[in-house]
């Protein structure tokens, strides 16, 4: 099991600030959930997690250790990262695929051992992909798609998960799917770490949430506390309604905030 440490944390991409001074603590068993508007610096977070995007300031370490100092194979091991919109060019087997998860454990010249099937049968059933196994990724629908690759972050049994937006493409049905899995990974002890935009799902399944606006943390903790009518209008401009049910927040937008948010207006 891992911890994720993002102290006074600044980013860049290019020469455009990204992120401004960001603290949280992630620990595992918990599932997180980064939310905030276009532009807010979801994935570059996600992506500076996984040491894809270097500190201007600041640092991310897992278990203390800095992730920039952290050998890509081995951060490969503890963390699997499912990235946003990803586009398949190679003709492979949906099996094959998924088997690709299991790279970071093999040594140079080694092959999927029968142990390493048996992981990658296991993820395929869990995303409900086995009946898929003899297709070819290429010919598969974004849905589909989007359920391979999610088997293929399951396969590497890492202790960590990055999920990039993971329900786009997929019917109501598939979203809360992929919500409830990734819910019992963190409560078998992984920390889960997904970016989404539906905020009824956040707060439905997630334990924790962080959310972003202009690359700063407005508010984090859990969904009721992040996803009051003031946040929600501050940060999309929107009015919304906060309903509830089986004891869990539903987020139900109604309208566009008649006034300016505080936050747009000193942003």
């Amino acid at each position: 099991m891992v911890t994720i440490a993002i102290e006074n944390l600044s980013a860049a991409l290019g020469r455009r600030p990204v992120l401004h001074q960001i603290d949280a603590t992630l620990r595992p068993g918990r599932m997180i959930g980064v939310i905030g508007p276009n532009g807010a610096g979801k994935s570059t977070l996600a992506r500076a997690v996984l040491g894809l995007v270097k500190a201007r300031a600041g640092a991310v370490t897992i278990d203390g250790r800095s992730v920039a100092t952290i050998a890509s194979r081995e951060l490969a091991t503890m963390i699997a990262y499912l990235p946003q919109g990803q586009t398949l060019h190679w003709p492979l087997s949906v099996e094959r695929l998924i088997a690709l998860g299991r790279l970071p454990h093999l040594g140079p010249m080694s092959r999927v051992s029968a142990a390493d099937a048996a992981i990658v049968r296991e993820a395929m059933a869990r995303a409900d992909v086995s009946d898929l196994s003899g297709r070819i990724a290429t010919e598969l629908s974004g849905g589909e798609r989007a359920r391979v690759m999610l088997a293929r972050a399951l396969a590497v049994g890492a202790p960590a998960i990055v999920a990039d937006e993971p329900l786009a493409s997929l019917d109501p049905g598939h979203q809360m799917d992929v919500m409830a899995l990734l819910s019992l990974e963190a409560e078998a002890g992984a920390l889960v770490i997904v970016v989404l935009h539906d905020l009824t799902m956040a707060a439905r399944y997630c334990d924790e949430l962080l959310l972003l606006h202009r690359g700063r943390l407005i508010a984090d903790g859990p969904p009721a506390h992040v996803l009051t009518p003031t946040h929600l209008r501050d940060v999309y401009g929107i009015d919304a309604q906060i309903a509830s049910y089986g004891g869990k927040p539903a987020v139900i937008p109604v309208d566009r905030a008649r006034q300016a948010s505080r936050l747009r207006r000193n942003g």
